[in-house]
C-alpha cells in the first residue's frame, strides 16, 4: 500500500457510514448511538493542529497524511512472537493483533470466580447492557478528536470485570501487536476495566510492532475503581521507528481506593500518552510514574491530569525523561483541586536530562486550586548530565561511556523500582540498560 497523501478524516467518516449501512437493527442500539454521536464530534473537531493549546508542541500532520488499513488481517504465528515474549511470566496474557483479539495465542490462568475477562466484542454479545453501562462513561469525546475517533470505531479490545472482594493473584497482560510487515496498519482498541468494591488487580498494556511499514495505534482505556479497591496499571511501549501511538487512559476513583500507574516509552516515532485521573471519593490515593527515552527524531508527549473532587485525598506524580539526538519531548501535567476537595495533598515533578543541543524538551506544569486547606506543589527541571559525578567516576577508572550509562540508569531507578510486576520490571531493567549503553 503506497504512502499516498489523502484526507484521512474524510476516509474514516465515509467508512463509518458504509459499515453502519449494513448493520441492520444493531444500528439503533444504545451502544451504537454512542458511537454515532462520537463520530459526529470527530467530524466537527477534525484532527488537531498546533493551534490547539493541548497539541501546541505535537504536530500530527505526518501521522494523518497517509492511509492505514484498519481491517488488516495477519498471519502471525507463535514463532513470530517468540522474540517479543517476556521470560518467566505467569499471568493472564491476551494478544490483540492489529487491534483484534486472538484467542489462539492467549492464555488465561485465573479462576472465573476471581475475574471476568472477555474481548470487548464477545462481552457485548453476552451482556450488552453491562458493557454499555461502562462504555464511554469517562471520556469526553467533544474535547478530543482521537478519543472521539476511537469511540466511533470501538470494535474490539478487552472487557475486564473484578467482582467485589476479589484479589486477582495473577496479573493481566494485554499485548497489542501491530503486524506492519506488509502494509500500513491501524488499530483502535477500546479497553474497559471495572473493579468492584474491595477488589484488587494488576493490569499491564504492552505495545510492540512487527515489520517496517507504518502503524497507527489509537487506544482508549477506561478504568473504574470502586470503594476500597486497588488497581496497579502499567503501560509499556516498545514499538518500531515507524509507529505512531495515541493512547488515552481515563480513571475514576471512589472512596478509599488506590490507583498506581507506570508509563514507560522505549521506542516509537510519535507517541502521545494521556493519563487522566478523577479522584471522586474521600481518602483516595493516586500515584503516577513515567519514563521516556526518545532519540533520533522521535517525539514523546505525556499529558496527565489529577482532578481532585472530594476532600482528604492524595496524588503523587513523578515523570522522568532522557533525550538524545534531535528528539523532542513534551510534558503537560495538570492538577485540579475543586472547591469541595479540602485537605488535598497533590505533588507533581518532572525531571529531564537532555544529552544533545539538538534535542528539545517542552514542559508545562499546571496547578489550579479552588480550595484553601490544601498542600500542593509542582515543578520541573531540565538539564544535562552531572559533570561532577561523571568526573568522579572517570577518576575511578570507569570509561566515559560506562560512566554515562551508570549515571543515566541511576537517574531512572526511582521510577523503574516502582514497577511491581517483577517480570516486567526485570525486563525493563535489561532493555533500558541496553538502550542507555548503546550510544
Amino acid at each position: 500500500m503506497s504512502n499516498e497523501t489523502i484526507d484521512l478524516k474524510t476516509r474514516l467518516v465515509t467508512d463509518f457510514y458504509a459499515r453502519e449501512s449494513v448493520m441492520n437493527g444493531e444500528a439503533s442500539s444504545a451502544f451504537h448511538q454512542k458511537k454515532r454521536a462520537a463520530l459526529a464530534e470527530f467530524d466537527q473537531l477534525g484532527f488537531p493542529t498546533t493551534r490547539n493549546e493541548e497539541w501546541k508542541y505535537s504536530n500530527v500532520k505526518d501521522l494523518t497524511s497517509v492511509l492505514y488499513n484498519f481491517n488488516a488481517g495477519s498471519s502471525i504465528t507463535t514463532a513470530d512472537l517468540e522474540d517479543l515474549r517476556i521470560p518467566s511470566q505467569e499471568a493472564n496474557i491476551l494478544y490483540f493483533i492489529n487491534g483484534h483479539y486472538n484467542a489462539d495465542l492467549s492464555v488465561l490462568v485465573s479462576a472465573a470466580s476471581q475475574i471476568i475477562i472477555d474481548s470487548l466484542q464477545e462481552a457485548y454479545k453476552k451482556d450488552p447492557v453491562l458493557v454499555n453501562t461502562y462504555f464511554n462513561e469517562l471520556v469526553e469525546d467533544e474535547k478530543d478528536a482521537f478519543t472521539a475517533l476511537n469511540t466511533a470505531f470501538a470494535h474490539d479490545g478487552v472487557f475486564i470485570h473484578i467482582p467485589d472482594n476479589q484479589t486477582v493473584e495473577h496479573p493481566v497482560i494485554l499485548r497489542f501487536i501491530s503486524d506492519a510487515r506488509i502494509q500500513n496498519v491501524g488499530s483502535q482498541p477500546r479497553n474497559i476495566i471495572a473493579v468492584g468494591r474491595n477488589a484488587h488487580v494488576k493490569v499491564a498494556e504492552a505495545y510492540r510492532t512487527l515489520g517496517n511499514e507504518r502503524s497507527f495505534t489509537n487506544t482508549v482505556t477506561e478504568i473504574f475503581v470502586s470503594e476500597d479497591a486497588g488497581v496497579e496499571y502499567y503501560k509499556v511501549q516498545n514499538e518500531s521507528e515507524n509507529a505512531y501511538h495515541i493512547g488515552t487512559t481515563k480513571v475514576k476513583m471512589l472512596d478509599r481506593s488506590q490507583f498506581y500507574s507506570g508509563t514507560v516509552t522505549l521506542n516509537g516515532r510519535f507517541t502521545r500518552n494521556n493519563l487522566n485521573i478523577i479522584l471522586d471519593g474521600e481518602r483516595c490515593e493516586a500515584h503516577m510514574y513515567g519514563l521516556y527515552f526518545p532519540d533520533g527524531t522521535q517525539h514523546v508527549d505525556n499529558h496527565t491530569v489529577a482532578d481532585h473532587r472530594k476532600p482528604n485525598s492524595e496524588s503523587n506524580e513523578l515523570y522522568k525523561g532522557i533525550l538524545r539526538d534531535r528528539s523532542k519531548g513534551v510534558f503537560n501535567g495538570k492538577i485540579f483541586v475543586r472547591p469541595d476537595a479540602q485537605k488535598t495533598n497533590a505533588f507533581q515533578s518532572c525531571k529531564n536530562i537532555v544529552l544533545s543541543t539538538d534535542a528539545t524538551m517542552n514542559t508545562k506544569p499546571q496547578l489550579e486550586i479552588f480550595a484553601d486547606d490544601v498542600k500542593c506543589s509542582h515543578g520541573t527541571t531540565t538539564g544535562q548530565i552531572d559533570e561532577e559525578a561523571l568526573f568522579y567516576m572517570r577518576s575511578r577508572g570507569i570509561s566515559q561511556s560506562e560512566a554515562m550509562a551508570l549515571l543515566m540508569f541511576a537517574f531512572c531507578a526511582d521510577v523503574i523500582s516502582q514497577i511491581r510486576i517483577d517480570s516486567i520490571r526485570e525486563y525493563l531493567e535489561g532493555v533500558i540498560a541496553e538502550k542507555l549503553a548503546s550510544k
